[in-house]
């Protein structure tokens, strides 16, 4: 048996229970110490699961917001039965093809590629495939607690398939996607929050005259901005971002401002929107932005999103957060849509049916974006908790994405 490093996931309900008390007074308590949730193993390399997987050693493997929410257990328990631990996390990674499976075309060994890490009915051979995968959205699946895996949503959620915290990984063929010669590996690493990015505004393309508005100037804030700009769409950007390093990259990016304030005030300035004063609570618009994306879906960001939304607007999360409590005035008096995002998915292009990720890869291809710079850091394997220190201080460190080098 050979064995690999790999970073490892895993947490018991005595665990959590303790943990959630202990994160109150420190992030640490997470990552570092007896009850750390992710430690450093040796586990054995895996094998081709059948003949149309393929194996790969990985170069880069970005670090994530999710990862992180997974690590301090700040995510919702809904999601729990769609995952099994221990898991080795990391689903933004670039890696060398070693192993292909005989009924594998078109990938060889020394290939470099990146993965569209879901595991769906195609990955999990399960026939005839669910309705969702048949449509095109294979990342909503509804199989993925079922077929010959443990559950889970992407490799590094199923204990059986490790994500990019390892050394090697496994995917399926219908994972796989070589990166182009043009496309260098720090953006290679960075395909998937990128298509993440892309699936989203694809999904909800802004008109040129509609005003938007993106809640969050974090990774995929900033690749909303960039999508949008890529596809030569001249809409009015605006994006809400605290942070003064990364309110200076995401206005690089092609936001036409960004604003650190009160998002209600400064809207009715933005929109030329009329702002009323309830009784009681923040004031409501009317008028307002066509397109609001909340990158980061918390009780507050939703509310204000509501509040500043035209009427008939929609509003798009992509923000992973807990419960939250939410006043649905706005919702019902502005006949507004709330819509859901999550990864990607199938597309209608004038050269067919394309994945997200091949559209992704085109664009990067023909540099109609650039994302190189956005992969800030690197860290050693060992030097994970450096890495999740530095993620919890983005603007100390300025650091936009982190990856783990092999």
């Amino acid at each position: 048996m050979i064995l690999m490093k790999a970073l490892m996931f895993d947490v018991n309900i005595p665990n959590f229970l303790v943990l959630q008390a202990l994160r109150r007074l420190s992030p640490r308590f997470c990552y570092e110490g007896p009850l750390s949730t992710i430690k450093l193993v040796d586990i054995p390399e895996p094998e081709l699961p059948s003949s149309q997987w393929i194996k790969i050693k990985t170069k880069l493997c970005g670090f994530c917001g999710s990862d992180l929410n997974l690590i301090l257990l700040k995510d919702s328990p809904t999601a729990s039965p769609f995952t099994s631990f221990p898991c080795v996390p990391g689903h933004e990674l670039c890696g060398t093809v070693v192993e292909v499976g005989r009924e594998v075309q078109n990938i060889k060994e020394g290939d470099l590629v990146t993965i569209a890490p879901m595991l769906n009915c195609t990955t999990r051979g399960i026939k005839p495939e669910c309705d969702i995968c048949r449509s095109g959205r294979p990342c909503s699946c509804e199989n993925f607690a079922e077929g010959p895996f443990s559950a889970g949503l992407f490799s590094g959620l199923c204990k059986d398939i490790n994500g990019g915290f390892a050394e090697y990984v496994v995917a399926h063929k219908s994972q796989v996607y070589p990166i182009p010669l043009n496309v260098s590996e720090e953006t290679a690493t960075l395909t998937e929050p990128f298509a993440v990015a892309l699936q989203a505004v694809l999904d909800n393309k802004p008109d040129p005259e509609d005003r938007v508005l993106i809640i969050g100037g974090g990774v995929i804030g900033a690749l909303i901005v960039k999508v949008i700009r890529a596809l030569s769409v001249s809409c009015d950007i605006t994006v809400v971002e605290p942070s003064a390093f990364h309110a200076e990259y995401v206005g690089r990016s092609g936001a036409d401002r960004v604003i650190k304030g009160d998002i209600i005030s400064e809207a009715a300035n933005i929109t030329g929107a009329k702002a009323y004063k309830p009784l009681v609570g923040k004031k409501i618009l009317m008028g307002g932005f066509d397109k609001v994306f909340d990158v980061v879906a918390h009780r507050d960001t939703l509310n204000a999103a509501m509040r500043v939304t035209k009427a008939m607007g929609t509003i798009v999360v992509l923000g992973i957060g807990k419960d939250v409590k939410l006043d649905l005035t706005p919702l019902w008096l502005k006949i507004q849509t709330i819509k859901g995002a999550y990864a990607y998915g199938y597309n209608d292009t004038e050269h067919g049916k394309k994945h997200a990720f091949e559209i992704a890869l085109e664009m990067l291809d023909q540099g109609k974006v650039n994302i190189d710079d956005m992969l800030t850091h690197r860290f050693p394997i060992h030097d994970y908790r450096n890495m999740i220190k530095a993620n919890l201080n983005k603007g100390q460190y300025r650091l936009i994405k982190a990856a783990v080098v092999f």
